[in-house]
């Protein structure tokens, strides 16, 4: 396993270099220079020039990349065009309240999918099997956007159940009751898809694991059907489900943009799309790293815990 590990870290090197020099590239494909874009008109050409120069602009871009890679290596983003701080500093404010939304929504979506996978699975072709079925094929369609804006409409305009956005009310103390109060429409569109995923791998392996012969023999020895199940099934029936489970960090990372920015949610994924819009390419750049960072430490964790959960899997 150690072997194994330092293997694929050291198979990030190359992925991670692949990815700066794609989103370096993009960025730099860009049109306008974000300097010049930013800037007030009436500035005078030489005060524009003198910027572009400052900011390294007119330098070749081999140049830029490797100025900009070796800062990043030592964990220096660079500052913000628009906000003009430290990039790190405006990533390390926001990642906790992404880091909130993250993991409520995967909880939620593990808490209502893997139960609901195995009844689906204990019931094959039943009313609530189709039920079922139906369900996560609707949550995988359905986009996001489309799903906040009806939650937004249906809970907090008609009913006045939750609040539009934000993390907290106007005006009052922080409570933690609050907080989840405007935790709930947030985290169920973005557990949504991720549920219905896990939904339906956990109702396909645990299918195929209550057919084993293995399964047959517990049950002609007696045992009773839970025992089978939660006992003999379940933790060959999770193999497979914990993979998808690590892979769905970077689905949530992306998902987050949208999200965070509709319920205004003041998290990394709002970042990203204010600094697309802006044209604030350090902050963008940074993001994009991290973004990549998560999706491969979450194939990283999910094949370790493919390992733990089955002995016979060696590496």
């Amino acid at each position: 396993m150690t072997v194994y590990l330092i293997r694929r870290l050291l198979m990030m090197v190359p992925i991670l270099l692949g990815v700066s020099v794609l989103s370096f590239g993009i960025m730099y494909l860009s049109p306008g220079k974000p300097a010049v874009l930013n800037m007030d008109p009436n500035v005078s050409a030489e005060a524009r020039a003198r910027q572009i120069e400052a900011l390294g602009l007119n330098d070749p871009v081999h140049v830029q990349y490797a100025r900009w890679l070796a800062r990043t290596l030592k964990g220096d983003f660079g500052v913000s065009y628009i906000r003009k701080r430290p990039v790190g500093q405006m990533i390390w404010e926001r990642l906790g309240n992404t880091m909130i939304l993250m993991g409520v929504s995967l909880l939620l979506a593990a808490a209502v999918a893997i139960p609901v996978g195995i009844l689906s699975a204990q019931k094959p072709y039943s009313p609530m099997d189709y039920t079922v079925t139906t369900g996560s094929f609707l949550g995988i369609a359905t986009p996001d956007f489309w799903l906040a804006l009806m939650l937004i409409m249906l809970f907090s305009v008609h009913l006045g159940w939750t609040p539009v956005g934000g993390m907290s009310t106007l005006g009052a103390d922080f409570s933690l009751l609050d907080r989840l109060h405007h935790l709930i429409l947030p985290s169920i569109v973005l557990a949504t898809a991720s549920m219905a995923s896990l939904m339906r791998y956990t109702r396909a392996s645990m299918l195929e694991v209550l057919h084993q012969d293995y399964i047959r023999t517990a049950r002609a020895k007696g045992f009773r059907e839970r025992t089978v199940v939660y006992k003999h099934g379940l933790r060959n029936g999770l193999i497979p489900v914990i993979t998808i489970f690590g892979l769905l960090l970077p689905n949530l990372v992306g998902g987050s943009v949208v999200v965070e920015k509709i319920f205004s949610w003041p998290g990394l994924g709002m970042m990203f799309i204010d600094a697309t819009f802006q044209r604030d390419y350090p902050v963008i750049m940074a993001l994009v790293m991290i973004g990549a960072v998560v999706t491969i430490i979450g194939n990283l964790i999910a094949d370790v815990l493919y390992a733990v959960v089955d002995p016979r899997i060696e590496y």
